[in-house]
């Protein structure tokens, strides 16, 4: 792959590799934290049953974490069959991007909302799926359109997506363990100090799913515009497009959960307290500001 930048392709290479290391960093601490949610449930036994469900657990979601973000969302196939039209729209864009960057074509899907917003999700490039809401085909021209399926695709060449993934399915499933501790966990006859081990996990689950977004590094949007425009030769699509995001997102929030918010191309609704903590992408107008500084620069895009 020529970029003729490479100082920004090692820039790129050491974002991979940080990537494969905060997988294993993720991984780790999940596993920590079924490890301890047993030992506060059940002392030594609820160790050794918390290390089998780890395993079962990361194994899991390694290979369905995919599978799961979708079912979240209710997607259905953007085919020749199901939305002839629109899949006519797609699919040579997405085709195009993937020739330059030497990806296989991931699959295709519809997301039924009428926000405007776009995701990737999969555990490798032969096996991931590009998502476009309704409302962002409806919003955006060729060009810009253009500009978002390579910023994603983009995710996929700089080994995004298996964190990404796991962050969304991991976060999930701990605010839901959190969430309904107090319940599974009661019974009759418990002691106060039980209830109190459970009562820690409901506090402490939403502070560890967002622990978990922070290894998700807003760099890599930065790092996403840049390919995008690098391999669609044209910053101004994805800085008009980004505007369009950022403001009707707002006007149409999404239906999306704080678990796998950080998968979109912009974030999916306003974010509250808790959320903004843990962020994990960077303000768009930022975004924006670096794409006018490249378009200002009046040079070639290389391919």
């Amino acid at each position: 792959m020529k970029t003729g930048q490479p100082p920004q392709l090692f820039s790129v290479i050491l974002y991979v590799a940080m990537n494969s290391l905060k997988t294993t960093l993720l991984m780790a601490f999940v596993s920590g934290m079924f490890l301890g949610g047993g030992w506060l449930t059940g002392g030594r036994r609820g160790v050794i049953f918390g290390l089998v469900l780890a395993a079962a657990f990361n194994f899991f979601c390694y290979y369905f974490s995919e599978l799961l973000a979708l079912s979240m969302y209710s997607v259905r196939p953007l085919s020749m069959s199901s939305h002839r039209d629109e899949f006519l729209r797609v699919h040579p864009m997405m085709r195009n991007i993937c020739d330059k960057m030497l990806l296989p074509s991931p699959k295709l899907w519809l997301v039924p909302d009428p926000s405007p917003n776009a995701f990737v999700v999969g555990r490798n490039a032969k096996n991931s799926s590009l998502c476009l809401t309704a409302g962002l085909l409806e919003l955006l021209d060729d060009d810009e359109l253009e500009a978002v399926i390579g910023h994603e695709l983009a995710h996929i060449l700089h080994g995004d997506l298996l964190i990404n993934s796991l962050a969304a399915t991991f976060g999930g499933v701990i605010t839901f363990l959190s969430q309904n501790a107090l319940f599974f966990g009661s019974k009759a006859g418990e002691d106060e100090r039980s209830r109190l081990k459970r009562f820690l996990l409901v506090i402490l689950g939403p502070i560890a799913a967002g622990m978990i977004h922070l290894l998700v590094s807003s760099k890599r949007e930065f790092l996403a515009d840049a390919e995008a425009i690098r391999f669609t030769a044209s910053p101004h699509g994805l800085i008009f497009a980004l505007e369009k995001l950022e403001n009707w997102s707002k006007r149409i929030p999404m239906d999306a959960t704080f678990a796998t918010a950080h998968l979109f191309i912009v974030k999916p609704f306003t974010i509250g307290v808790i959320s903004r903590m843990f962020t994990t992408h960077p303000e768009t107008k930022d975004r924006i500001e670096r794409l006018q500084a490249v378009a200002s620069m009046k040079v070639a895009i290389p391919q």
